[in-house]
């Protein structure tokens, strides 16, 4: 039976290649669609899987108001938590990557991803150890381990235990190798543990938001409990203290600075879910995996749509066989048999080339993802198999039971005639074609047009010409004496220089990066109102250098000396908060200083231009000089002629002068600030991609269907012809049904894709709104592709040879 079936198949692919052909290449592309989406969601639906620890492990979050949530905490719990039941450890990181320079016999290497922690970090993160042991791996402050890549690098082939490495004046010596089996939110390259100093000199303040903390729970469903209990401990030691010192009752302290909120958060959620700011390894985009895993899934169906309206209108061609199968004792089951397994066959080969497309375009969608994913796992298979039942089901279940409803005698006798809900089935499967392409033509111009906006859209900065140079201060300066005041000495110092360099316009610093923001938040009050701002201190010349403007009042002057000692500028959006309209003059109470506002700064996007712009104050290095240590970029301004000759002098000066082992390290701010959008960029790129996709498919279905369905009208085209009908006419009559499948089906996509494109266009504080343009165009073009396929078919038709279909009249 299998044989004959197989025979039988073989000869209709034979006799049908084009069917047979856009049958397999567009269920192809739906699945190999549907497997980049699914390896996707694997690789990001991974992180912390292979930790045993995810469910018990929780960070500290601090929810301080207006959307904003910190992913670092005060070191002040521990004398309040040492007792409690449920806590089973705690360990405080700095919440970051480090990439320090290190030395072996002669070699500079970088640790790209150097992580500083806790001790006991190996009970929170159980790396698989290849050498040494978890327990003791960090107990001394000089030891490091490794990942057995990052030993690879340094040692070769030889046995890394032991072995000592160079960081500036320090020696550490290497106790562990490590290696990680699968996705985590933390995966250093190589772990220290030099937090001692850091916990020391914040152990008393419960101001000080600076390290990662991270608690092992031994019921994780108290965690309510254990929350409750980190806000009650803070609004104790912190907020009815400060309220007392200002002689106000903690609610009108509440009322005045707002309420900071601790939240656990545990690590299965960290990567897509978590409501801070993600782990050191990045917070993966979960509306992006919505919207990719939901777009693969829409061009399945509209693949397996294709496929079935293709068999169904085949059907007329096997209408006989099924009549002589029946005559010969085919029941009806076997019937739905042979064509359940001819759609088998079908979705076999579709697969095996859907993998195939899969592998060969790998390392070009990895590069669009920034990952590194590969065709694997046991979880993979299953979901090829899932994909390949489901795909069966509904690609071969209704054209298998549709043609084996044919009536023996009808089929026999020539007619072909089918009932009518099966017509209705099938058109109304086209119209569904016809929504789905409009969504994603619609769709992808709404995209590409709210894109475009974000990077035409004035940022209120101008980052043409500046070099953003990574400014490295050694550990031996950031830990002496004055350190704040050594680094600024440094910096005052190679800023001369680099001014003296030709083609040099200007040299200035502040201690933030155009599209990374800054670390640093605190809040200031002024007439009773808290407005928490990001602190945004800076060097003379700064601002006037981003053409940054004033709304009110005036830049900072290094000719006069209040501006290092007690003046600040704020931003349009705290003035607003401020509800002040002569800010100029007026002080305020930042962090107990007493600051006099010279100067309201014009809103720019320092973050990123789809984010809101939040309170932002501005000083000057010397009026709070802890804020040096945040000092990492240098900013050069250059001149455009000769600009890679002045690039070329700064690196030698640099070298030479400024940092010798660690490499020179430069970017364009307005080629860097380009990136904070380009999660939105490849979204935009994702959609035309699919919308490529879909259209192509849709047109191999309407070509199909539009030839099988002219091919049954051949006589009575004939006949119109003989009867004298022009062919303007008889192309109108072959198309019209077509354009109203094409109206209704656009119809029946607008309120879908007016409503999900409105809520991703939410994502954006700066966006387009959705106007008539979008809809316009999409239902143009959908009717242009439909025209073009319908007429050119519906041409040929009207060129035919009337003889051909009239002789046996």
């Amino acid at each position: 039976m299998l044989k004959n079936w197989t025979n039988i198949f073989i000869y209709h692919l034979k006799n049908n290649k084009l069917f047979t052909a856009l049958n397999v290449l567009g269920l192809s592309i739906g699945i190999a669609g549907l497997i980049f989406a699914t390896l996707y969601w694997n690789d990001e639906q991974s992180y912390n899987d292979w930790n045993p620890e995810k469910n018990n492990v929780f960070q500290v979050l601090i929810d301080i108001g207006e959307d904003r949530i910190w992913s670092n905490a005060p070191v002040t719990f521990n004398p309040f938590l040492k007792d409690d039941p449920n806590i089973e450890k705690m360990m405080y990181c700095e919440n970051w990557y480090e990439s320090p320079l290190y030395k072996y016999n002669g070699k500079k290497i970088i640790i790209k991803k150097l992580f500083n922690a806790q001790n006991n970090f190996f009970d929170f993160f159980p790396f698989e150890f290849v050498q040494g042991n978890p327990k003791t791996a960090l107990q001394n402050e000089n030891s490091i381990a490794m990942k057995q890549e990052t030993a690879a690098l340094f040692f070769g082939t030889e046995n890394p235990i032991g072995k000592q490495i160079q960081y500036e004046d320090k020696i550490l010596t290497v106790t562990a190798i490590y290696k990680i089996t699968g996705n985590s939110s933390i995966a250093p390259d190589a772990v220290v543990s030099n937090m001692k100093e850091r916990l020391d000199r914040g152990k008393d303040s419960w101001g000080n938001f600076n390290n990662g903390w991270y608690i092992k729970l031994k019921d994780p469903s108290k965690t309510a409990e254990l929350s409750k209990k980190l806000n009650a401990i803070y609004y104790q030691n912190k907020t009815i203290k400060d309220a007392k010192s200002e002689g106000i009752s903690p609610k009108e302290f509440v009322s005045k600075y707002g309420k900071f909120t601790f939240i656990l958060e545990p690590l299965s959620v960290s990567r897509l879910h978590s409501q801070g700011q993600g782990s050191p390894e990045g917070k993966g985009n979960y509306q992006f995996l919505l919207i990719m895993s939901g777009l693969s899934v829409l061009i399945l169906i509209l693949s397996i749509v294709n496929y079935i309206n293709l068999a169904t209108a085949n059907a007329i061609r096997r209408a006989k066989e099924v009549g002589v199968r029946k005559i010969v004792g085919a029941s009806k089951s076997d019937i739905i048999r042979q064509f359940l397994f001819e759609t088998i066959i079908t979705v076999l080969i579709s697969i095996l080339l859907a993998l195939t497309i899969v592998e060969l375009s790998l390392p070009y969608y990895n590069e669009f993802l920034d990952k590194e994913l590969i065709i694997y796992g046991n979880q993979f298979y299953g979901q090829i198999i899932l994909i390949f039942i489901i795909t069966v089901i509904f690609a071969g279940v209704f054209p298998a039971i549709y043609v084996s409803n044919f009536e023996t005698l009808k089929v026999l006798k020539g007619n072909f005639g089918r009932n009518k809900s099966g017509v209705w089935l099938r058109n109304g499967m086209l119209i569904l074609q016809f929504a789905i392409a409009s969504f994603f033509i619609v769709g992808s111009y709404i995209v590409y047009e709210q894109v475009r906006y974000l990077a035409n859209k004035n940022l209120g900065f101008s980052g043409e010409q500046v070099l953003e140079i990574f400014y490295f201060k050694p550990e031996s300066l950031l830990l002496a004496e004055n350190s704040d005041k050594l680094i600024f000495n440094r910096y005052t110092i190679v800023k001369n220089e680099l001014s003296k360099i030709k083609g040099v316009e200007q040299v200035t610093t502040g201690a933030f990066k155009f599209g990374g923001g800054n670390d640093s938040s605190s809040g200031f009050s002024y007439k009773g109102t808290s407005i928490q701002g990001q602190n945004l201190a800076l060097d003379f010349g700064m601002l006037e250098m981003m053409k940054i403007e004033m709304a009110q009042g005036r830049y900072l002057n290094l000719k006069i000396a209040s501006d290092t000692i007690n003046s600040m500028m704020v931003n349009e959006t705290a003035l607003k908060i401020m509800n002040e309209k002569n800010p100029i003059g007026k002080i305020v109470d930042w962090n107990d200083q007493k600051l006099k506002i010279i100067g309201v700064v014009k809103d720019f996007n320092l973050f990123s231009p789809q984010g809101k712009v939040p309170p932002m104050v501005f000083f000057h290095f010397k009026t709070v000089p802890w804020t040096i240590g945040n000092l990492q970029h240098i900013y050069v301004k250059i001149k455009a002629e000769n600009m890679e000759q002045t690039i070329a002098a700064i690196e030698k000066f640099w070298i030479k002068n400024v940092d010798s082992d660690y490499p020179f390290q430069y970017d364009f701010i307005d080629k860097s600030y380009m990136r904070t959008y380009k999660a939105y960029v490849k979204q935009k790129n994702l959609f035309s991609l699919l919308n490529g996709i879909v259209i192509l498919i849709a047109l191999f279905g309407l070509f199909a269907l539009a030839s099988y369905s002219i091919e049954r009208r051949m006589k009575e085209i004939a006949i119109r012809k003989t009867l004298g009908a022009e062919t303007d006419v008889l192309l109108k009559e072959l198309s019209k049904q077509y354009i109203i499948f094409s109206v209704i089906g656009f119809l029946t996509a607008l309120f879908p894709a007016y409503y999900l494109l409105n809520k991703w266009l939410e994502n954006f504080a700066n966006r387009i709104d959705i106007t008539i343009y979008p809809f316009i165009i999409g239902f143009i073009v959908l009717l242009f592709l439909t025209l073009l396929v319908v007429l050119s078919r519906a041409y040929q038709a009207t060129r035919m040879d009337v003889l051909k279909y009239l002789k046996y009249e």
